[in-house]
């Protein structure tokens, strides 16, 4: 819950830093002091799109900041799950804006996504304002009040995982179906470019050993006397000496003067490593002169092969040999998949089969909790509501199996369940819709009555009604304020804006906001107040600008029943 908020700049508030405490507290003020404004600062901590208009004129930056006591409600993994401080008992959420327009999130100093501010901020706080009646006739929402009656959260995790992996099936098939479709149109001309490629007989280094073969084939005259002249020259000998004799001679003359000329052995030895290697160059050359032969159907039968490698590369827009063999291995895979699809079909059918009814069994489940649930819904809204002034009130909570065409049941992302919230608060009056027959009033006091079951079900920190009144007065009020004060008792933080003293007294804390008029803004403040100062206030409420004695006793009256 919130022990603490503090905000500077943003709107109409300069700076704020107020103290918030367990059990139910209220919160009043004249309209445009600054409630709403409260609660859009408090939206900018639950990840919601932050506005630079929201900046007070003036300031480069705005934070709102709450520190929150969650000891006790298990948030230990959330933490240790997203590698953030937690010493086990607070947590400090901080959000900065810029006049730049740049947008940070802190989570106990540590930088998070926004994603993760809305995470935790929906295990932290639930506010509900007056377009949130609106929910009330939306199917999801109706499910998800039943589903939190009835703990089903593991076992909606449960279905939702089967009806991914079935969604993905069906997917899957729905796809091969296509596919063989249409790929049995394109199947002959599939089956030639493939028959094409394999008569070829490619393999992937061919093309650059062909393409050297046949320059060396084209040139074959020139290269013959480019080598013979090199071998005449470097070890032929037959008109006058060759390069290997001259250097051997000049070895055995540096051999001869060894004994006068120490330095000659070195050299003699150098000159010899020389013709070591120059001997093997030359015999190379002869080798090569041998096997190089003018070969003319040899060139045609290259040029050929290279031609049709040329044409496929052409026709498939490719450049490689092992392009070519790639689209013959994609063209054999998928002619494969045209011959044997009514198998691998049949195959995905049958998984689909057993998905389906897998996914089924787990949502017969959950419609089974569903019902149960709906009963004690039933029951528990008709106990709530009939003090609201609905002494003839009744609500059913409508489920219906999910039907396809065939008469089978249709598995949706929530189950096989749809779900109608039914309202009459008159008597001999049809059951309908709630959101079509329930008065603005009616349907404030049917949404707190589900806020307070949901309650029960789960562990919400803090709960916010801003105007949940909206529509009733009186006695209705009172014991409206009266079920807020019962869900603030069970170390839950319930926090009511409110117009009404009838809720306004019944508070264990009281905050007032109100605007204060300075030479160059308007800024508004909020303050807790003390008992005569909430008695100021009630007195107020009941009777206007000015103070009357009976308002004040009205409001002393007011306090000293309810508390």
């Amino acid at each position: 819950m919130i022990k603490n908020l503090h905000i500077e700049n943003y709107a109409l508030i300069e700076h704020l830093d107020i103290d918030l405490h367990a059990g139910f507290s209220v919160i009043t003020g004249e309209t445009g002091a600054g409630k709403s404004i409260i609660l859009g600062a408090i939206g900018l901590l639950l990840g919601q799109r932050a506005d630079i208009k929201s900046i007070k004129t003036g300031a480069s930056k705005c934070v709102v900041e709450a520190t929150f006591d969650v000891q006790g409600y298990g948030f230990d993994s959330f933490f240790e799950e997203n590698d953030l401080d937690f010493d086990g008992s607070e947590c400090i959420i901080r959000r900065e804006l810029t006049s730049s327009g740049k947008s940070r999130a802190f989570i106990n100093d540590v930088p998070v996504q926004l994603t993760l501010l809305k995470e935790i901020g929906e295990q932290l706080i639930d506010v509900h304002s007056q377009h949130k009646n609106l929910l009330l006739g939306k199917e999801d929402f109706q499910l998800n009040v039943i589903d939190v009656i009835a703990s089903n959260a593991d076992l909606i995790a449960d279905y939702k995982k089967e009806y991914k992996e079935y969604n993905s099936l069906c997917k899957k098939l729905e796809d091969a179906i296509s596919n063989t479709n249409r790929n049995r149109e394109e199947a002959d001309y599939m089956r030639f470019q493939y028959n094409q490629l394999a008569e070829a007989n490619l393999s992937a280094d061919e093309q650059s050993e062909l393409e050297e073969e046949s320059d060396t084939l084209s040139h074959a005259e020139d290269i013959k006397q480019a080598l013979y002249q090199a071998n005449a020259l470097l070890a032929d000998g037959g008109e006058g000496a060759d390069a290997l004799m001259l250097i051997k001679q000049s070895m055995t003359a540096l051999n001869g003067i060894s004994n006068v000329f120490a330095q000659s052995e070195e050299l003699s030895n150098r000159i010899d490593s020389c013709y070591i290697e120059l001997k093997d160059i030359a015999d190379e050359i002869s080798s090569r002169c041998d096997s190089i032969e003018y070969n003319p159907s040899r060139l045609e039968w290259v040029n050929d092969r290279l031609n049709t490698i040329y044409t496929l590369q052409k026709k498939h827009n490719v450049d490689t040999v092992e392009a070519l063999l790639k689209i013959q291995a994609e063209l054999d895979e998928k002619l494969s998949m045209i011959d044997n699809s009514d198998e691998y079909i049949d195959e995905l059918r049958h998984k689909c089969a057993d998905k389906f009814d897998k996914a089924l069994g787990i949502a017969r489940k959950l419609s089974d909790r569903r019902h149960k649930a709906a009963v004690e819904i039933e029951k528990r809204m008709v106990e709530l509501l009939v003090p609201l002034g609905m002494p003839n009130v009744q609500f059913k909570a409508e489920l219906t199996e999910t039907q396809d065409k065939d008469i089978k049941p249709r598995l949706t992302p929530s189950g096989i369940d749809e779900v109608a919230f039914l309202f009459s608060a008159n008597k001999n009056s049809a059951l309908q819709q709630v959101s079509q027959v329930a008065s603005g009033g009616e349907i404030a006091r049917v949404m707190l009555s589900l806020k307070a079951l949901i309650a029960g079900a789960i562990k919400l920190p803090t709960i916010i009604f801003d105007e949940i009144d909206t529509g009733v007065s009186g006695s209705i009020a009172e014991k409206m304020a009266k079920i807020m004060r019962e869900m603030g008792d069970h170390d839950r933080q319930v926090i009511s804006i409110t117009h009404l003293p009838q809720i306004a007294a019944l508070g264990s804390s009281h905050y007032k906001v109100y605007k204060e008029d300075k030479d160059d803004a308007t800024v508004s403040h909020i303050i807790e107040l003390t008992t005569q100062q909430r008695i100021e206030e009630l007195a107020h409420m009941l009777s206007g600008e000015e103070l009357t004695e009976a308002a004040l006793e009205n409001a002393k009256a007011l306090l000293s029943i309810n508390n």
